[in-house]
């Protein structure tokens, strides 16, 4: 388990932006052209650590299959801003052989950035190799990666049953347990996309008791109101119809 107080580069009021937020824009994409791609290439392996972080945040816009070897190899860098850039680059340019590797950077990167970057890049890649450092890092990570880790866990819906089924139990577990309300929005939500991808059987039933749980349940307006959403899209009778007394009754 990280420590939250582990990392000085994440404060209470930055700890829930992107790493890149605070980075200033490559280019004014209403004025200047994207960045070429062979030229950003070969910055990727340039002895600067400068040159190689903008390179491989050129790739958080530019798709080119090219570029996933050495966005790999940067996720080892001794610069945690390359480390991060190369995720998201990663991110935007999804590989299996990726998986792997952003596996080993979520365990043992003392960055928080970093990890953000990397669960969001392992969501992306929609492989069932990510199901559960996800969902340990849901459990387990600082707030910020857990936010993260719970709408990544969402693109369990593009991999297989297996995987949804798989997602459901940190889901609900985070949803209910979780201190921090933006996770706990995030696992409602996420309980929601996977919930339209199962059929009505005892993993989707134990999901929308959570969802209805949580609505009546929990301290927080926008958690509850998430919960409704998700339920809502979800179209559940049953969950409908407890929405529809708890209101009728005054619960609110």
């Amino acid at each position: 388990m990280y420590d939250e107080d582990d990392l000085s580069l994440l404060d209470a009021e930055a700890e829930l932006e992107s790493p890149l937020d605070k980075i200033e824009p490559l280019t004014n994409e209403s004025e200047v052209p994207k960045p070429d791609p062979d030229e950003m290439l070969a910055l990727l392996v340039n002895p600067l650590p400068q040159q190689r972080m903008l390179a491989a945040r050129a790739f958080c816009d530019i798709e080119d299959a090219r570029a996933i070897p050495h966005l790999i190899n940067l996720l080892t860098d001794t610069c945690p801003l390359v480390r991060v850039s190369a995720a998201y680059g990663i991110g935007r340019n999804p590989s299996a052989d990726a998986v792997e590797p952003l596996v080993s950077r979520l365990n043992n990167d003392w960055n928080g950035y970093v990890r953000k970057g990397v669960v969001w890049a392992l969501g992306n890649c929609r492989d069932k190799r990510s199901l559960f450092p996800l969902a340990d890092a849901l459990k387990t990570d600082i707030p910020a990666v857990r936010l993260w880790a719970a709408t990544a866990l969402a693109q369990m819906v593009d991999v297989s049953y297996e995987s949804v089924v798989g997602a459901i139990p940190p889901l609900i577990s985070a949803l209910v347990q979780d201190s921090v309300a933006a996770v706990r929005s995030n696992c409602a939500w996420s309980i929601g996309q996977l919930c339209r991808e199962l059929p009505s059987n005892v993993v989707y039933a134990t999901a929308i008791d959570a969802l209805i749980q949580t609505f009546a349940e929990d301290t927080d307006l926008g958690v509850r109101e998430d919960a409704k959403a998700a339920i809502l899209g979800v179209g559940d009778t049953r969950g409908l119809q407890m929405i529809e007394t708890l209101e009728q009754e005054g619960w609110f």
